[in-house]
């Protein structure tokens, strides 16, 4: 099979965060600081500028947009003209936070790194959840580098990629929204996963940026589909109205001073309906 990976983006510093909502792709660009919106014609608008560095995206059940701000571990949301503090995580966190899903009625789920990337060896670290009132809880410890993650079943289930644990966890999600039943949704073996997206028929498409793949994973860790791309995917996100594509976040650079010499961050598509 032939796949055809489409740029549609380009520029960038660090691409991540990457969400469909209302026929565009939101995403966060980390050291431009921003967050933009990609409309279906591929015309791609700032839509603020987060103070902190951005990451992971969502929205309040209202349709206000919903921010992790990495540096500042705060969750931020955004009523079209500026911002309000929803949650301070620095309490609970062990490192700057990452990457989000937020469920139907509002509340957010949390990474963060667990440890310093400069001084420290990794170690463990916490999920966190924030209601729709702003209330923030531990809802899971003992993660290695809570990453990418995605709901399923619909509400039901949260699976989360582990970076350092080299898999995808899966808890139950009960109706007061605490966590329960923890298992390992699929075991990657070598990869380290990063960003994550579930498809229309419940796989989970899988970045993987030290193999230059995004691999979708079914549960119980069978890879049914690969796709290798020339610069490394940090993040994906399916798309489209239908689901019909998968969007890739990629980038050849790492650290702030790289990425915004070189800013050869961007968007990728690939139509999935060549795979399902």
């Amino acid at each position: 099979m032939t796949i055809i990976i489409e740029p549609v983006a380009a520029g960038l510093t660090f691409t991540e965060g990457p969400r469909w909502y209302k026929s565009a792709l939101w995403f966060s660009d980390f050291y431009t600081q921003s967050v933009y919106r990609l409309d279906q014609n591929n015309k791609l608008t700032q839509v603020v500028k987060v103070p902190g560095r951005p990451s992971g995206l969502g929205w309040t059940v209202k349709g206000e947009l919903l921010v992790v701000s990495m540096l500042s571990r705060e969750l931020l949301r955004f009523d079209g003209r500026q911002f309000y503090q929803v949650a301070d995580l620095s309490p609970f966190v062990t490192g700057d936070c990452n990457d989000m899903v937020v469920a139907q009625n509002g509340d957010a789920y949390i990474g963060n790194f667990g440890f310093d990337f400069t001084t420290q060896k990794p170690k463990a670290a916490v999920l966190v959840r924030v209601d729709n009132r702003g209330n923030v809880s531990v809802v899971a410890e003992d993660m290695m580098f809570p990453n990418g993650s995605a709901i399923l079943n619909r509400g039901k289930t949260l699976v989360v990629a582990e970076s350092f644990g080299k898999k995808l966890s899966a808890f139950d999600i009960a109706e007061d929204g605490s966590l329960g039943g923890r298992r390992v949704w699929a075991d990657l073996g070598e990869f380290s996963p990063d960003g994550i997206s579930v498809d229309a028929v419940g796989g989970i498409w899988v970045a993987t940026p030290m193999a230059n793949q995004v691999m979708r994973v079914e549960e119980g860790g069978n890879i049914s589909h690969r796709i290798t791309l020339k610069k490394n995917p940090y993040a994906c996100a399916v798309g489209g109205d239908d689901g019909e594509f998968l969007y890739i976040c990629t980038s050849n650079a790492a650290n702030e001073d790289e990425c915004m010499a070189k800013k050869n961050a961007g968007i990728d598509r690939v139509d999935l309906r060549r795979f399902l």
